[in-house]
């Protein structure tokens, strides 16, 4: 699911593209870094490979163990995992606030690193069998507190990590070029997937072919290795202070427009600006902050309807987990020769459509497109995200048609056992999922990345953070949506179920369906709101002016706050976004300068954006 979403808040995309992250080519390294610096991002992708794998072991047995050695049914073990993962997304927006305003990146990531490993050992104590130690078993409500704690600190631990090994790795190497910084993300997706095949394949099959002890300890040692790795290079990497967070001034912003009466006209300003939203906030208008500021958090406003539309395309996505699982564990997953494939194995094929996919999308779709004059812009792409997942459930569906039809056959159900526990499972192949997961890995290549570019093209810089922290907000609200939907259906459908504790006698075809529609439903809505909706010139956005003699390298401190002064984009937009930070401090980009003419600016690389100002969907 958050293939695209690991690096939680994003506070990187002050310097690149979240196009960037399409892994298209992996240049190397050690042509433009020396020694040290390979060094320590070798370190940071280590300790992501080793958090991720990690993350997907305990998600990728969750509901097995839940059910087989916790004593929970299916429908409370899928409320479990969803309530899990739900957190894990929710947590990275505290993680970024808590490195930004206080901690700072490194010791937050310390920090989350120790209540991850204790969460993982808590895990991993609820799966041991005491008596086998000549030890006092543990009963069920022990190892479920356990278990429970255990959760609990992971899921802090990784929005800690998640939210700041990103954009920690970006400060490493940013000095050194945009094409060494795209390089270092297109190697740090590469190893978030690496860890995620890792775990859905290798430790899935440990978990359910030889036992969960193990099946827990292998991620907590690889927790452990990541975060003895990172630890080692803290005299290597290159550190920032807390600077406060852009959260913090959002808030008063949206509290004191929506508050204070409302303002006089000024006569500076052209008429009916006092009308606009938040103006109320606007020095300009007898507020408390900068009207950049406040014109940046407004242009947030606009876009949060499109946050809400996601939540459902989220709701689809976390299927993968639940109800695909209870489906794969119900169909055949014998190899032959004794050999069984994991049931949780089907998610790899998410995986393997996105990295195979994504170069082909990017290369050869969106140019094709682009061709013929019909170019896929921002909200059309999302909208094909969502009727690929409409597509993945409907398939779901119909599979699981074929799957009872099946069981319904002479010799065509058998028993197998999967970590201990007995299911009665139809003769059709697990593989047959194949598609479902496909379309919905396909799915996130439109979506998923999109929703990031978006946010990047619809904001100023000082408010990039803030909006796309919005959108990956969404997949945890999302899961969290598809429990209280799997809820609501069990007790709508008692007398004829849709979705019960033992799928084989409940129509979950029709839970599928109903889920389809309900997608159905939301894209027409989104496509009625889309239609609608005039993309923001990114041109009007403010940026600021450095004098050339005054920016970093030159004497100077990068601190804005004497030097910088803001303008508006000239009417060429050869500059589209501003060279600041989240809270306009810190001049990071060389791109721009001041050569003494408050008209003129030099450059050396423009922005690449192309500025959609025209409805068009």
């Amino acid at each position: 699911m958050d293939r695209f979403y690991s690096q939680g808040y994003p506070a990187f995309f002050n310097t690149r593209s979240s196009a960037d992250f399409k892994a298209s080519s992996f240049e190397p390294l050690t042509l433009k870094v020396n020694v040290i610096s390979l060094l320590v991002i070798m370190l940071i992708l280590i300790t992501e490979m080793c958090e991720r794998l990690a993350y997907y072991s305990i998600v990728a047995g969750m509901i097995l163990y839940c059910t087989s050695s916790l004593g929970l049914d299916l429908v409370k073990a899928i409320i479990v995992n969803q309530v899990f993962v739900g957190f894990a997304f929710l947590t990275p927006v505290f993680g970024g606030f808590l490195a930004d305003s206080y901690l700072g990146r490194f010791r937050t990531i310390c920090i989350s690193c120790i209540l991850y490993i204790a969460g993982l050992l808590l895990v991993l104590a609820s799966a041991v069998k005491y008596a086998e130690w000549g030890w006092t078993e543990t009963n069920t409500i022990q190892r479920r507190s356990m278990f429970f704690t255990g959760l609990a600190l992971i899921g802090l631990g990784t929005g800690g990590i998640k939210a700041n090994v990103g954009p920690f790795g970006a400060e490493q190497v940013q000095s050194r070029g945009r094409e060494v910084l795209q390089s270092f993300f297109n190697w740090f997706y590469l190893v978030i997937n690496l860890g995620s095949l890792a775990a859905f394949t290798l430790v899935a099959y440990v978990q359910q072919e030889i036992s969960f002890v193990w099946g827990f300890f292998i991620p907590t040692v690889s927790m452990c290795v990541g975060a003895i790795v990172f630890v080692s290079g803290q005299s290597l990497y290159t550190k920032t202070i807390p600077k406060g967070s852009v959260l913090v001034i959002a808030c008063g912003i949206c509290g004191q427009g929506a508050c204070r009466s409302n303002p006089d006209p000024n006569p500076e300003l052209p008429e009916g600006s006092e009308k606009k939203m938040l103006a109320r906030s606007k020095k300009s208008f007898g507020g408390s902050y900068d009207d950049h500021f406040v014109d940046g958090v407004t242009s947030v406003v606009k876009v949060i309807p499109f946050c809400l539309f996601l939540i459902m395309y989220w709701a689809i996505n976390a299927q993968m987990t639940n109800t695909f699982f209870a489906q794969s564990e119900r169909m055949d997953i014998r190899l032959g020769g004794g050999v069984n494939i994991p049931a949780a194995t089907l998610n790899a094929f998410n995986t393997i459509g996105i990295i195979v996919l994504i170069p082909v999308v990017d290369k050869m779709v969106y140019p094709f497109f682009e061709r013929i004059r019909y170019p896929l812009t921002f909200l059309k792409r999302i909208g094909i995200g969502m009727v690929l997942a409409a597509a993945g459930v409907t398939v779901a569906g119909i599979v699981e048609i074929y799957r009872k039809k099946a069981l319904e056959k002479e010799d065509g159900a058998h028993i197998q056992v999967l970590a201990g526990q007995q299911f009665t499972a139809s003769s059709m192949s697990v593989f047959a999922q194949i598609p479902q997961f496909f379309l919905i890995g396909t799915s996130e290549i439109f979506a998923s990345i999109t929703v990031l570019e978006f946010a990047y093209h619809q904001a100023p810089v000082a408010m990039q953070g803030l909006l796309t922290g919005l959108f990956l907000a969404t997949p945890g609200i999302g899961t969290w949506g598809a429990a209280g939907i799997l809820l609501l259906v069990r007790e709508a459908t008692k007398d004829d179920p849709w979705w019960s504790l033992e799928i084989n006698d409940a129509k979950m075809e029709n839970l599928m369906f109903l889920l389809a529609g309900l997608m159905v439903f939301n894209i027409a809505i989104f496509c009625l709101v889309a239609h609608f909706y005039h993309y923001q010139d990114p041109r009007q956005f403010e940026f600021v002016v450095i004098p050339q003699d005054r920016g970093p390298g030159r004497g100077q401190t990068s601190d804005l706050s004497t030097d910088a002064v803001w303008k508006r984009g000239d009417s060429n937009g050869a500059f589209t976004s501003g060279s600041y930070d989240q809270l306009d401090r810190d001049y990071n980009d060389h791109n721009a300068g001041y050569d003494g003419n408050t008209k003129s600016l030099t450059g050396v690389e423009k922005n690449e954006r192309t500025p959609l100002t025209s409805s068009g969907y």
